[in-house]
Order: C-alpha cells, then sequence, then structure tokens
C-alpha cells in the first residue's frame, strides 16, 4: 500500500468512525435522556406511505453507491505501485531499458546469499528517473541482525545501484524474524 492510499484509508475510517460514534452518542442520549416514544411516529410511516416507490428507489441508489464506493476502496488496497520495465538510459543511441521484473529478482537473489536471510522478496517501485526498491525479508531470529544489515550494506545496495548506475537508490526493507528451520538428521 502506498502513502497516498494509506493516508485515504486514515482518512475515510476517521470520518466513517466519527459519524458513527456521533450517531451512537445520539442514540444513547435520545434512549436516556428523551421520551419513551417509539422512533418511528405516525408522520414518518405516512411520509413513507405518500412517497413509497421514490423513497425506496433512493435508498436502493443509495445502497449501491455505497458499494461501489466500497469495491472502489477493495481494488485500491490491492493495487501494487511495481514497475514492469525501468528505463535506464535514453540517448542519441537509443534507450536502454530492463525488465523490472528480472532486477528485482536478482535483487532478492543477493539478499538471500545472506546466512540470516531465510527468504527475501523484492519490488522496484517509484517513476522511471528514481527507482526505489522495497525488500520482503525473513530472517532468522537466531542470526546478528549486523549480519543481515551490514550484508545489505555492503553487498546488495552496492550491487544495484551499480546495476542501475545510480549513486542513490532508495531502499526500504521490512524484515520479520522467523525461527531457523529444523536440520534434518539422517538415520541410517
Amino acid at each position: 500500500m502506498n502513502r497516498k492510499t494509506g493516508r485515504g484509508n486514515r482518512w475515510g475510517l476517521a470520518l466513517v468512525g466519527l459519524a458513527l460514534a456521533a450517531l451512537g452518542g445520539l442514540t444513547l442520549a435520545r434512549g436516556l435522556l428523551g421520551p419513551s416514544t417509539p422512533i418511528v411516529d405516525g408522520d414518518t410511516r405516512a411520509f413513507f406511505a405518500v412517497h413509497s416507490p421514490l423513497v425506496w428507489w433512493a435508498v436502493a441508489a443509495l445502497s449501491i453507491l455505497v458499494a461501489l464506493l466500497a469495491l472502489r476502496w477493495l481494488i485500491a488496497q490491492g493495487r501494487r505501485d511495481a514497475r514492469t520495465r525501468l528505463r535506464l538510459e535514453n540517448g542519441p543511441d537509443g534507450v536502454t531499458e530492463i525488465a523490472a521484473g528480472g532486477m528485482a529478482h536478482a535483487v532478492a537473489a543477493d539478499v538471500e546469499a545472506s546466512p540470516a536471510v531465510l527468504n527475501a522478496d523484492a519490488d522496484l517501485v517509484g517513476p522511471r528517473g528514481r527507482p526505489e526498491v522495497r525488500l520482503r525479508v525473513a530472517a532468522d531470529e537466531a542470526a546478528p541482525m549486523s549480519e543481515l544489515s551490514g550484508h545489505l550494506s555492503r553487498v546488495t545496495l552496492p550491487n544495484l545501484r551499480d546495476a542501475l548506475d545510480r549513486d542513490h537508490v532508495p531502499a526500504v526493507a521490512r524484515v520479520s524474524l522467523e525461527p531457523s528451520p529444523a536440520t534434518q538428521r539422517v538415520v541410517r
């Protein structure tokens, strides 16, 4: 999820939360302090009786609108900013492009070369001129973190900068610690 989607989620959830808290507070106040009359009185029933087909069409249209907004939100959650192609050079002699997936696979393999890493995955994201790398790393919880950070700073990121011919490539690594796999013994 990118920053824009995250910001939209926070605002949307905050507004829905405020609306629900206000409605809940009003309902609680009416139940505790208000008269003990039914919520739906004769005037409300008369309104629905007079405007019966139009009111229900409006309720249906509003429900469809809410469903479409919810569907758009769900689709935005699954969207990834991963690049498919990455332009390295553009000059009079031609254009040099690489497959971002191949580069991401190479970066993940470079990370997995560390003995502290159990599994790694990478994505190249961002605009064409300023690529960024996002790493998801499953590291051995028994291995020292200095091994992993040293491998990233001394091997993986310099190799990536050399491959992309860039002085600076922003990187974000999400590291989860997992137990080391059980060693298997063969008994004969």
